[in-house]
């Protein structure tokens, strides 16, 4: 029910000391079999208070938003964003609901790039033209992208939900990518150019997610949070472009050769995921690993066992992973450099100050 954070700042209100807090995330380690810089937790929901509030502060904005696009077009995102902001007022500084915060900041960004967008689908054509050219329409995408990013740091700095951050960055790398393609202005009808660009934008989100994660080794405050939503959104645009490189997203089977090439991937992707203690990149790439297993047990005659055996492989895999976790974990940044293992999430709980006698 209650994140690291929240324990974090029970301690600097006064409300717990260090060394109960200590003690407390030490008993819990024990109890788990796993230190807790290991559980990667995040604040979700902290009672089903949470979901009833979510729910019904997705039916307000739907409203608003729809009054609004019924007046004008960028009336409907304006309305949802400036909802969005009055509601977090209450329900994130005041009540500091976790999932309500994170369908607010969500909201409110949405809502943001909407309202540029419900201008433009309005007005556009009689500012740009009938047809404005791609190099106009990158610059447009980038730099409604670049204001979302600014109204979203402006909602970070006033609530500090941790997801503010990943939404701030994502506007960003929109910004990036979007001036690039209108800079080259190269045509790429395969989608290589943007891939290429996407992936690049995901590796410099990630660097961005381990600084984060530097930063708060064990785990114990909002910027673990904040690397843990980074990590989410940089997993995607990294494992997204790398398979629609190598051909596996054109939805035709692949050969062996490229099959097992993915299964190599992952299985890089994996050690990673060891080293870093974030599962993102597992996740993300699950779904190109399991057609790949899929195609390699087709083409040794399990025609009909295919999908079963692949899920059955996998899911045991997976499993086994997550029950050896913190022993895997270890031997993998054990076996790295120690100025390197040094900056990576702690293996282990630091131990717990004793109280003076």
């Amino acid at each position: 029910m209650y994140s690291e954070s929240d324990l974090q700042a029970a301690v600097d209100a006064n409300v717990l000391t260090p060394e109960a807090a200590a003690a407390f995330r030490s008993h819990i380690a024990s109890v788990r079999a796993a230190p807790g810089a290991d559980e990667e937790s995040f604040r979700l929901i902290t009672g089903f208070n949470d979901i009833f509030v979510s729910i019904a502060a997705v039916i307000l904005l739907v409203a608003v938003g729809w009054i609004g696009a019924s007046i004008h077009p960028a009336l409907g995102g304006a309305f949802v964003a400036a909802s969005a902001w009055f509601l977090a007022e209450y329900f994130t500084r005041q009540r500091r609901m976790a999932l309500p915060s994170i369908v607010l900041v969500l909201a409110f960004s949405g809502g943001v790039f909407a309202t540029m967008v419900g201008f433009l689908v309005k007005h556009g054509e009689d500012i740009f033209g009938n047809n404005p050219g791609d190099t106009v329409g990158a610059l447009l995408v980038g730099g409604i992208a670049l204001v979302t990013a600014a109204a979203t740091w402006l909602h970070w700095k006033r609530f500090m939900v941790p997801i503010t951050v990943a939404a701030g960055t994502a506007a960003l790398a929109a910004t990036a990518v979007a001036l690039v393609l209108a800079v080259t202005g190269v045509p790429s009808p395969d989608g290589t150019l943007p891939m290429i660009l996407v992936l690049i934008a995901g590796l410099g989100v990630f660097t961005l997610a381990m600084w984060w994660d530097c930063s708060d080794r064990v785990r114990q405050t909002r910027r673990s949070d904040v690397a843990f939503w980074l990590h989410l959104l940089a997993a995607p645009m990294i494992v997204h472009p790398i398979f629609h490189l190598l051909g596996v997203t054109q939805g035709d089977d692949i050969g062996s050769g490229a099959a097992i090439l993915v299964v190599g991937i992952y299985i890089a992707f994996g050690l990673v995921a060891l080293a870093i203690d974030r599962r993102a990149l597992l996740v993300s790439a699950l779904a190109y690993v399991l057609f790949a297993m899929t195609q390699l047990f087709n083409t040794f005659g399990a025609v009909e066992l295919n999908v079963a055996l692949t899920a059955f492989v996998i899911g045991s895999a997976l499993l086994l992973l997550s029950a050896f976790w913190q022993n895997a974990r270890a031997a993998v940044v054990g076996l790295l450099p120690e100025n390197l293992a040094n900056q990576l999430p702690a293996t282990a709980r630091p131990v717990s100050p004793q109280p003076a006698s």
